[in-house]
């Protein structure tokens, strides 16, 4: 709690507010599966923080917590119906990076806490189920501080996190932790979907894989949704050979990934989950919008 005059108090706003803003922005693309959004969203927080008192406020950090909470949520009950009018698949806008030297142990948590599997899975949950389960599972941010955020009790607020995690627990696929292991599954399905290898992609798949692609509001011939070894590794044979010319080995989500760039620059990211040195699961980004935003290192 502090008191001044409205000048210091601004000043004050300000420079907390720069002091949290990696971890408001953790919060936000956990909440929103968007770098673009979560800035966005920030944004709005730090527009509501201007109309605050300071003496009000025992812990700042979690304020400007359950401020941004509060702003999420707004922008996830908002875009629902924006969301069933689009066709296809929707996929969460990845965090790429194309350098080496990313310590492997970083880029394994990243991937665990906030893979592209993760995001599509938290993207299926009700907004206040999301809210309640990545403010108290991944931030620890009590219960009774969440309540009136989502307007329930914290009694209430506690069963939408614990419905999210049997949500998140029955279908995320936990990917192996050992980076490099992941590095070389990916360097074999490039390899492989060049040369247009059905039986080499079919040993790199899981039986059970599964293969989304999100083109945002273009229209796109090709199954915005493939299941099964089979049907992904003829796709990959199929398309691969031309696909595959364009694109090299990159990180998305801290996880080993695909990057495909032409003259004009990003075209498509590939977030692929490798469990037990196969191929669980194939994330492609052909969105422009979200493509377009990318800073890659």
């Amino acid at each position: 709690m502090r008191q001044g005059d409205d000048v210091d108090d601004r000043q004050w706003f300000a420079d907390q507010f720069e002091t949290h803003r990696p971890h408001l922005r953790a919060v936000a693309y956990r909440m929103l599966g968007s770098v673009t959004d979560a800035d966005d969203a920030l944004q709005e927080a730090w527009i509501r923080t201007t109309r605050s008192d300071s003496a009000s406020i025992d812990n700042i950090g979690g304020w400007l917590t359950t401020v941004v909470g509060r702003v999420c949520i707004d922008m996830l009950r908002s875009r629902q119906s924006r969301r069933e009018q689009l066709t296809g698949t929707w996929l969460p806008e990845p965090v790429v990076s194309t350098d080496a030297t990313v310590d492997p142990e970083q880029a394994s948590l990243l991937a665990d806490s906030v893979g592209l599997a993760l995001l599509v899975v938290l993207e299926s949950l009700e907004p206040p189920e999301r809210l309640a389960f990545v403010l108290h599972d991944m931030f620890g941010v009590p219960f009774d501080e969440i309540a009136p955020i989502v307007e329930r009790t914290p009694a209430a607020t506690r069963q939408l996190a614990s419905r999210a995690r049997r949500r998140v627990r029955g279908t995320a696929t936990v990917p192996d932790a050992s980076l490099s292991t992941q590095r070389r599954v990916v360097d074999a399905f490039l390899a492989a979907a060049r040369a247009g290898d059905f039986e080499a992609l079919l040993k790199l798949l899981d039986p059970e894989v599964v293969f989304r692609v999100d083109t945002g509001p273009r229209t796109w011939l090709a199954p915005a949704l493939l299941t099964g070894a089979l049907d992904v590794a003829e796709h990959a044979s199929t398309h691969g050979p031309r696909f595959a010319a364009l694109c090299r080995p990159a990180l998305v989500n801290g996880a080993a990934g695909i990057i495909a760039r032409t003259a004009g620059g990003v075209v498509a990211v590939v977030g692929i989950t490798v469990v037990e040195e196969r191929i669980a699961e194939i994330d492609l980004i052909l969105d422009a919008d979200k493509l377009a935003g990318l800073a890659i290192r």
